[in-house]
């Protein structure tokens, strides 16, 4: 029974994880971007949006309306931010490697760090989730409303990225960009339009996911970003290809989280198996060349 309830205190991270994982592989197959700004922005977007109640209360607005309207500037902005990163990359780096683009989204991911840092602080925030307490409890074992919702959005972005992409003229235009960019802009597809839309997208989902998930995890802002290192982490089970390996990536890591905290002598490592686990990935991805090179 204790290690069912380690395995559910772990489900709301992992669930986390996996959205990360799940977005950033959907990046990496419609744009061939590695997006690492991607929690950035939307870390960035959600605590801007604490700063947006203050603003609202001359006008006695019910406190339901303006949790409504601080989501939905959240959502915006990390949409807005989001899309303009992939203007810049759509418009100067059409043609570049995916190592030359990526590397964009690293300055980006920098410079909102250090505008984070400067707007709010390095004092915690209250960022309340979305939704708190209990989903379903039994003994000792506890479900949050977070890690439901967030698996929820997890599964549901994987879902619908699959049906757009198959089922919809959208969807293929999308694959065609993806394949043979040249090619679809000869054919007459909007290939920046779509791609920044793409961005856009994503960016307003990890807000959301943000959102839902509030200062569980980290009480800063530029603490908050580290996500982005458990989040590649899950994205590596899927190759960077696969968004239900990255899936299933996100919740393992938050599994085995969850199940070192019954040790009090090995709980420090929790936050490094997200690392460990990219290290172990990345020499069992080369072991075939190392192996080539042996013999």
């Amino acid at each position: 029974m204790e290690y069912v309830s380690a395995l559910a205190a772990g489900l709301g991270s992992g669930s986390l994880y996996a959205v990360i994982g799940v977005l950033l592989v959907l990046m990496a197959t419609l744009t061939r971007v590695v997006n690492f700004s991607q929690v950035a922005v939307g870390v960035y977007a959600a605590f801007l949006s604490i700063r947006v109640a203050p603003l609202l209360l001359p006008l006695h607005l019910p406190k339901e309306v303006v949790s409504i309207i601080s989501v939905i500037v959240a959502l915006l902005v990390g949409a807005i931010v989001s899309a303009a990163l992939g203007w810049i990359i759509a418009t100067w780096l059409p043609e570049s490697s995916g190592t030359a683009r990526s590397a964009v989204t690293v300055a980006g991911m920098l410079l909102l760090i250090s505008v984070s840092l400067l707007q709010f602080g390095p004092l915690s925030q209250p960022l309340v989730p979305l939704v708190i307490g209990p989903m379903v409890s039994f003994g000792t074992i506890t479900i949050t409303k977070i890690a439901v919702y967030l698996l929820a959005l997890a599964i549901l972005i994987v879902l619908l990225a699959k049906l757009v992409l198959t089922k919809t003229p959208i969807g293929v235009q999308l694959r065609a960009i993806a394949d043979r960019q040249t090619a679809a802009e000869l054919l007459g597809v909007n290939v920046k339009l779509l791609q920044v839309g793409v961005w856009a997208t994503t960016g307003a989902l990890m807000t959301l996911a943000i959102l839902l998930g509030g200062n569980n995890l980290a009480s800063q802002a530029t603490v908050s970003m580290d996500l982005i290192i458990p989040g590649a982490a899950a994205a590596l089970f899927g190759a960077f290809k696969r968004m239900d390996f990255a899936l299933y990536g996100g919740l393992a890591l938050g599994a085995v989280q969850g199940l070192v905290t019954m040790w009090p002598e090995i709980s420090l490592i929790r936050d490094w198996i997200p690392i460990i686990s990219i290290v172990i990935f990345l020499l069992w991805n080369q072991r075939k060349e190392v192996w080539d090179v042996a013999r």
